[in-house]
């Protein structure tokens, strides 16, 4: 998917390249044939134009379907929209985790605002523009959807009469022993606060102190170094404290310490240390301390893939989680997030203990950084997949408004989701705002706050030794 993501982006800079001298000279003959001063008038309205409709970074064409298999446990069920409401040609039986098949078409002005669809008491949004296969999550709204009564009209777009219902049925695996891997502090409640706050047994293993890009702490009066560790020791705070929020005790948490965008540099060179790039320090002890359980990498704080593979085969050993909650290898392409997957995966072929699923999340993709599309609170669609994704298990739990109040103002606890807007990012979204309708929660003017504060939570189950 990285080779694609970059044949993509390299794409999208030329075409952006080329219409940006296209209307340079565009320009120059406007301010030549008719008035010099519609130039400055024309270039900021050109960049108004473009904050509202051309800023999003999309790296397929909308036009693309979504391609997913399915596990062979999900019941795929025929039907149709019939007088604007989901009629199946079977029975729905106890499944969990609904989601519909569907070929959506935006029309002109879906080409101008975000289409979306509504379904029952939810709406989810997709790209400006799309034309192709997309998947509706209808989890939580089972009893309507089997009497025939749920509604379903897209906005700003054309549904096709003719969809398929993929039906899974979980455990609730809130029930079972829980083990979250969070490469940094506000991953697990990203993707899982909702999942742990009602957990039985969890346990948080946060696996890097998260200090890099520091500099808003630079205003202290702090050198680059000095700002890095104080957003180090913050963030592996927030890592220990946080989940208390959640019910989950301060005992059920560890942070390991280990350095943010090395991880992948560590698992190259297993033997290797690798320290701090911003905070120079190398000593993960440093802010292991309030830790309840001792682990291998204390007794040399060295940060290298040896210390973390033995750390966390002794968590696995202690701890004996059943289900682990960890980012998706082949979905999430951030570098630390696709190393501490396989970290982990490394440790439990070294482990006494072996869990029996994984639950996969996704907290960035590789092609869209607005997924989930559309405002907090409403639900999560599958995202984007362009190229087809291992046929795992779905699994997507619905979150009340309580739940996700809760959820809310344990983002609003993590320090890197409180710095303010930039001004040009705050100009794009009033712009974005007043133009387009887009709408961001009163929580959290972090981009998370939108994307993460929703009805439901989304995970893809992947069983291990089967």
């Amino acid at each position: 998917m990285s080779a694609r993501k970059q044949i993509l982006l390299k794409r999208h800079r030329r075409q952006k390249r080329i219409a940006l001298l296209l209307a340079l000279i565009a320009l120059a003959l406007v301010g030549v044939l008719v008035a010099w001063w519609w130039v400055p008038i024309l270039l900021v309205l050109g960049w108004i134009v473009h904050e509202a409709w051309f800023a999003d970074h999309l790296f397929y064409a909308p036009s693309d379907d979504y391609s997913y298999a399915f596990a062979p446990s999900a019941r795929a069920i025929n039907g149709r929209i019939d007088a604007g409401c989901v009629r199946l040609d079977g029975e729905v039986e106890a499944a969990d985790t609904l989601i519909l098949q569907v070929h959506i078409n935006a029309n002109w002005l879906g080409r101008w605002f975000d289409p979306y669809v509504l379904m029952g008491n939810d709406r989810q949004d997709f790209e400006r523009g799309l034309k192709g296969r997309r998947y509706l999550n209808l989890s939580g709204q089972g009893e309507l959807l089997a009497q025939g009564k749920l509604s379903l009209r897209g906005r700003f777009c054309r549904l096709d009469p003719f969809v398929t219902l993929h039906a899974q049925r979980n455990s609730d695996y809130a029930e079972q022993r829980l083990m979250i891997v969070a490469p940094h502090a506000d991953d697990a409640e990203l993707a899982a606060f909702g999942l742990y706050s009602r957990a039985r047994e969890v346990s948080i293993l946060t696996l890097t102190q998260g200090e890099i890009e520091a500099e808003a702490y630079q205003i202290l009066g702090l050198e680059k170094a000095a700002a890095a560790q104080l957003k180090g020791r913050l963030r592996a705070w927030d890592s220990l404290a946080v989940p208390l929020w959640g019910g989950v005790p301060q005992s059920q948490c560890l942070q390991l310490g280990y350095y943010c965008l090395q991880l992948p540099a560590m698992q190259a060179q297993p033997e290797q240390a690798f320290g701090s790039r911003e905070s120079g320090e190398a000593d993960i002890r440093y802010v292991r301390a309030n830790n309840a359980l001792s682990l291998p990498g204390d007794a040399d704080g060295v940060p290298s893939w040896r210390n973390l593979l033995a750390d966390l085969v002794a968590a696995l050993e202690h701890y004996q989680p059943e289900i682990v909650v960890t980012p998706h290898p082949q979905l999430d392409p951030h570098s630390d997030h696709v190393a501490s997957t396989q970290a982990l995966l490394e440790a439990i072929e070294l482990s006494s203990w072996k869990p029996k699923n994984l639950l996969l999340y996704a907290n960035h993709l590789h092609d869209n950084d607005r997924w989930p599309m559309g405002p907090a609170g409403f639900g999560i669609a599958l995202p984007p997949a362009i190229e087809a994704l291992p046929a795992d298990g779905l699994w997507s739990p619905c979150l009340d408004a309580a739940q996700q109040l809760d959820k809310a103002m344990a983002l609003a606890m993590q320090h890197d989701l409180q710095a303010p807007l930039p001004l040009k990012r705050r100009i794009r979204r009033w712009i974005q705002h007043v133009l387009v309708g887009r709408r961001w929660p009163a929580t959290g003017e972090d981009e998370f706050f939108r994307k993460a504060v929703r009805r439901h939570e989304l995970f893809w189950v992947r069983t291990l030794g089967g």
